[in-house]
């Protein structure tokens, strides 16, 4: 037997509201570009709208008329979805209790992750968003997940529960360290103050 490799996520797709009410979500609350629609083509009686999250992928929606947002929880029982998680940055996660007080939309307030910092709100139809930003930048020719890995190897080792800043601190460290190279014989931390 062999592996079906992935090499990321391709698209996301879900069930929502009407169309107008999509789009003021998806564009108008979380600004990704409505990008096309066209009717879901295992369902003409259905939308099929695309919005792009950021990273030129995309989210797409099937919308129907008859459909309006209730904002009732939805079952997140097994096999069913959670949460949705988008990446924002730092910048603009410091803004978004104010953005989203604005417009009266309920959330958890900001909670700490110890990588990250996340904020939780729901959907016009009751689906559980995160918006998640990263507390630290991957060092050149690595991604998050990199780190990530890398940490918490660091943090079995020391004993610690969770992934906290000072394991990604080591994990950049130690994943640069491997990548580049020196003319020096010792790169062990040295104190050049006497």
């Amino acid at each position: 037997m062999r592996k079906i490799q992935t090499q990321g996520v391709h698209h996301i797709t879900i069930t929502g509201a009407d169309r107008q009410s999509t789009i003021d979500f998806w564009e108008g609350v979380l600004g990704m570009p409505f990008v096309f629609d066209q009717p879901n083509l295992d369902d003409a009686s259905q939308g099929h709208l695309y919005f792009d999250p950021g990273d030129g992928r995309l989210i797409t929606v099937f919308t129907s008329e008859d459909r309006k947002p209730d904002g009732k929880k939805i079952n997140q029982g097994q096999g069913y979805l959670h949460h949705l998680a988008f990446e924002v940055s730092k910048v603009t996660f410091d803004h978004v209790v104010e953005r989203l007080d604005a417009r009266g939309i309920k959330h958890s307030g900001p909670k700490d992750r110890g990588f990250m910092d996340s904020i939780y709100f729901k959907d016009p139809v009751g689906m559980l968003i995160e918006l998640a930003a990263y507390r630290f930048v991957p060092p050149q020719g690595h991604t998050h997940t990199d780190v990530l890995h890398r940490a918490h190897l660091i943090r079995v080792q020391a004993g610690d529960g969770h992934i906290g800043t000072v394991h990604l601190a080591d994990a950049i460290e130690e994943l640069v360290q491997e990548q580049t190279s020196t003319l020096s014989t010792d790169r062990s931390p040295k104190d050049p103050y006497p």
